[in-house]
Order: C-alpha cells, then sequence, then structure tokens
C-alpha cells in the first residue's frame, strides 16, 4: 500500500502529513498544509499535494524544500568537542578516560560514529542512530572530515601538491580531498595545515604528514560532514540544532542513493 492509499474499510492508517510536519516542529499545520499544496513536501521522494494524505512516521521518509526531517523523536544527535587524553570508546578496557562521561546528560544509550585518536581532538558525533553512524562512518560514502593539523618544519606549496596528488603507505597509495597551508614560519615555529579527508584509515592524517617529512604536533578535526566545531569548548557536548540535524539527514539519504568508495584518524 502507497503512502496515499487507505483501507477499503474501517479507519485509515496512517496520520495525516500536515501533523507529522507540525509534531516534527518544521511549521504549524496551517503553514504545513500550504506547503504541501505548494509541492514543497516530499514522501519517499515524491512530491505530495493531497490534504487526505497519510504516512507512517516510523518507516516514511520526508524531506522539506529539500532537507529532510527528523520524524522518529527517539533519535539523539550530539556533537562533542573531544579534548586529548580521551580515548573514543565508551567503555575503556584498560581504564583509561573514556566517552562516558560526556553522554550521562541523556537517557538514551549513545555512541559514538567513527574515532578520533587519544591525542587528536575535535569533533566527535555521539548518536543512536545506526544507519546514519553507517554512513557517516564509512568511507565509502564519502563524507569528508576536515582538520587543522599542527605541524614541525617549514611546509611548503610544493608538499601541499604531493598530499593532494597522493603519497603511497604502507597499507596503500592515499590522496587528500583538498589541502591547505594556512599558516608557515621560517623561524622554526612550525606550520599550519588543513587537510580534507573522507578516508577512515588508522592514524591517516599523522601518517600523511609524517610520510611528507612534517610530523604532527598537535591535531584537531573542525568538521564532519555538514557539522562544524564552531566554538563549542573542550569536552563540552550538545545536541544537533535543528537545521544541523537537517543536513545530515539529507546527506545520509543522499549518500545511500548514491554510494562512492575508500577508509579516519
Amino acid at each position: 500500500m502507497s503512502f496515499t492509499d487507505t483501507p477499503a474499510e474501517g479507519a485509515p492508517e496512517g496520520v495525516r502529513l500536515q501533523k507529522v510536519l507540525a509534531n516534527a516542529g518544521v511549521a504549524s499545520r496551517r503553514v504545513a498544509e500550504e506547503m504541501i499544496l505548494d509541492g514543497r513536501v516530499r514522501v519517499n521522494g515524491e512530491v505530495v499535494t493531497e490534504m487526505g494524505s497519510r504516512i507512517d512516521p516510523e518507516s516514511d521518509l520526508v524531506d522539506v524544500d529539500g532537507t529532510a526531517i527528523q520524524l522518529d523523536q527517539s533519535k539523539r544527535y550530539v556533537v562533542l568537542n573531544k579534548p586529548t587524553g580521551v580515548v573514543s570508546s565508551m567503555n575503556d578496557d584498560r581504564g583509561r578516560p573514556d566517552l562516558r562521561r560526556y553522554t550521562k546528560d541523556w537517557e538514551e544509550r549513545l555512541y559514538n560514529v567513527g574515532r578520533l585518536d587519544a591525542e587528536t581532538s575535535g569533533l566527535l558525533v555521539l548518536t543512536n542512530d545506526g544507519d546514519l553512524a553507517h554512513v557517516l562512518a564509512h568511507p565509502s560514502f564519502g563524507v569528508t572530515k576536515v582538520y587543522i593539523a599542527k605541524v614541525e618544519g617549514k611546509v611548503t606549496p610544493q608538499t601541499i601538491q604531493t598530499l593532494t596528488r597522493g603519497i603511497d603507505l604502507e597499507d596503500g597509495h592515499i590522496a587528500a580531498d583538498k589541502a591547505r597551508l594556512l599558516s608557515s614560519s621560517a623561524e622554526g615555529g612550525g606550520s599550519l595545515v588543513e587537510l580534507t579527508l573522507h578516508s577512515g584509515r588508522n592514524r591517516i592524517v599523522r601518517r600523511m604528514l609524517d610520510a611528507v617529512g612534517h610530523p604532527v604536533v598537535d591535531l584537531v578535526r573542525r568538521q564532519f560532514g555538514p557539522l562544524h566545531l564552531g566554538t563549542l569548548p573542550a569536552g563540552r557536548a550538545r545536541e544537533l540544532t535543528k537545521v544541523e540535524r537537517g543536513a545530515l539527514l539529507t546527506l545520509a539519504r543522499r549518500a545511500t542513493d548514491e554510494p562512492s568508495g575508500d577508509q579516519e584518524t
């Protein structure tokens, strides 16, 4: 049965689309009705303009103006600015500081999406949405991450070109999606390099910069897909805004429609 069908007898199945949109915080029912009539709402990829349309909020996918809408309110999406010295685990078997301290404010059992090594700080996503976590973490979906690395030595434009052309490591060839020199000191103060990668190989940023002769002194992940670290202090976590959730869910849905191909630090 399609989402616009109703049973031949008995009460109609599903929930009216305008009510679903209102419950999701998109707009009031009145405004949601106008959105539907204007052709701005899609269900499972199809534009819906009929006022009586009903959907199943647990299985149907809804977007407005091309942005995915979160219908399942049991899902939580949290961003953490992981400090250095903390391992990316919910229960470290060696007794090291782990992520449990940052999830105690949420009733749901949250898990980290991918990993940052203990000495790397920055943006880490915590969620109980397994499908979304799979898309974000698996390199075949091509979700990019942006890192700022402070490295030893004076990095040259030629080195930046080498990083984007690619280098051979012990586990295969790897190239940055983008690389940028932010600053470089001739007086031995080191350099700042921005790298964008979708690879998920272990400690890949550190190994790439090592390979071009510039060992990492400090490494921060500033961006993960559409999410930015912004001014979130180290050791603090917050729920994503409605706009951020929409961007993340939209990315995940598009990625599953058009997978790409590779492997985090």
